[in-house]
């Protein structure tokens, strides 16, 4: 597979807000300019005559202002400063429909015409890396059809032709290859080389395979893992810190940490680490790094990945090692991590004190189930009215014979509206309890921040689920206590 140009448009409804936005973001440390020659840009926009135009850089997939000019009644008009910019991929804006991208490298005199918007239109005078990335750009659109076209007819094909479709994608996505490593050998050490040979990936060969990784499939599989996790990075080079300034290297690591690596905590961890090692000799791809892969674990959809946010937020930023983040943002990474650390998958579930619905005294680990469904809920929440009553009628009545219980607690202080609602979905056969002194301290345990928060438990209380389906849950417990 190949990437190009990402196009990044920014939100905002009206133009005014688009500018406001622009004209008051805050530049970051990574965009401050380099003191020596400086930039000068001249736009010819004739689609754009007397109007404001920025000049915005790129910063990972966001974009920030750097400049701004009026252009004149012909579309002209000059971006210019006594220092130069830093390299990287910038957009000319005047809103929301109307920009384009280009690339700026060490020479930055160059003049942008363009008779619309569009890239059609778009021509380069000056500044040779420029005029190179608008001849790939042009060229790699052209490549971007001709693959449209073959995975139309690869959906459509058949036997031998099925065949002869692959073989002519694998040879299109080649011959890309072959123009990031020819450009990148033309124009050595340039801007331009590092953005193109950031996203090849040196392709494994059949016939590199050693003989004994091709004895059965599943070898071949771990082999050929291997290699694309450690060979995804060869030649994107974090020690150049001019990608910071384009979107690739957040689709790297987005298409590494979603797409490379297997989907497991442990198999995640280690290989975020080493990229944080790579990154650590150069301060802002280290700060980049860092702060996109704890971010990223913390958004994360795969179920425990969670755990690497507490890892990284422990070693990186807790530990003084982030230099980068103030009092607020520690802070709030603190409290993040108290209220993840106690109930992370993996871990045996911390056992609580409460109270039945009756009155009774209650402690998680008087259950002794197979397994142990442990949902925190609110009657208020629009979400727990819809996923209570299913989980009851789903999952808890078809197991409940097969070794399973359900422990739900309830969040609030409110004993009467709690019990009208075990009334109108009908709850009573489960188990029922709450802590209305919040003496156990359940919400920072159990992270109950957002409900309904809700866990699986085996027999010795070690959690092996959370913030699941009850499509996961009816498929796990089908297999592991047969089927309803």
């Amino acid at each position: 597979m190949f990437s190009g140009v990402i196009f990044v448009v920014i939100k905002q409804s009206g133009v005014k807000m688009m500018r406001r936005f622009l004209l008051f973001m805050v530049f970051m440390a990574a965009m401050v300019p380099v003191a020596g020659k400086g930039y000068k840009i001249v736009v010819k926009l004739a689609a754009a005559p007397s109007a404001q135009v920025f000049l915005a850089g790129y910063y990972g997939s966001n974009i920030y202002l750097k400049d701004t000019t009026l252009t004149d009644a012909t579309g002209r008009g000059v971006f210019e400063r006594d220092t130069l910019l830093p390299q990287g991929l910038y957009k000319i804006y005047l809103d929301q429909e109307r920009h384009f991208d280009f690339l700026l490298g060490a020479d930055q005199t160059l003049t942008l015409t363009n008779t619309g918007f569009s890239l059609e239109g778009l021509t380069v005078e000056g500044a040779v890396e420029s005029g190179e990335f608008l001849d790939y750009m042009r060229w790699l659109r052209d490549r971007q059809k001709e693959l449209a076209n073959l995975d139309t007819l690869l959906s459509r094909a058949e036997g031998m032709e099925k065949d002869s479709i692959s073989s002519q994608i694998r040879a299109l996505s080649a011959s890309v290859s072959t123009y990031w490593k020819r450009k990148s050998d033309q124009y050595p050490g340039t801007m331009l080389a590092a953005f193109l040979m950031a996203n090849y990936t040196e392709e494994l060969r059949p016939e590199d395979i050693p003989a004994a990784y091709t004895t059965n499939d599943s070898l071949r599989w771990v082999y050929e893992y291997t290699y694309r996790k450690n060979h995804f990075f060869d030649h994107l080079d974090l020690s150049d810190e001019r990608l910071l300034n384009t979107p690739l290297l957040k689709s790297r690591l987005d298409t590494y940490l979603e797409k490379v690596l297997l989907q497991l905590y442990d198999s995640v961890k280690p290989a975020a680490y080493a990229l944080i090692q790579r990154a650590s000799g150069h301060p802002q791809t280290y700060r980049y790094v860092t702060s996109h892969l704890l971010n990223a674990a913390l958004a994360s959809r795969v179920m425990g990945m969670d755990a690497l946010f507490v890892d990284i937020a422990r070693d990186y930023y807790l530990s003084g090692k982030a230099a980068w983040a103030d009092s607020t943002t520690l802070a709030k990474i603190r409290e993040n991590v108290i209220f993840l650390e106690h109930n992370l998958i993996g871990q045996q579930a911390r056992d609580v004190r409460m109270e039945t619905l009756d009155g009774q005294p209650f402690r998680l680990y008087q259950q002794n189930h197979l397994y142990t469904i442990l949902v925190f809920y609110e009657p208020n929440c629009s979400h727990c009215n819809e996923f209570v009553p299913r989980l009851y009628q789903e999952v808890y009545l078809p197991f409940r014979d097969k070794g399973l219980e359900v422990v739900a607690v309830y969040t609030m202080d409110q004993k009467e509206a709690w019990q009208a609602f075990t009334e109108k979905y009908h709850l009573a056969d489960w188990t029922n309890v709450w802590d209305p002194h919040h003496l156990s301290r359940f919400k920072i345990i159990y992270d109950t921040r957002t409900t309904p928060s809700v866990y699986l438990l085996d027999r010795e209380k070690k959690i092996l689920a959370k913030k699941f389906s009850l499509e996961f849950l009816k498929e796990y417990l089908g297999h592991h206590l047969g089927g309803v």
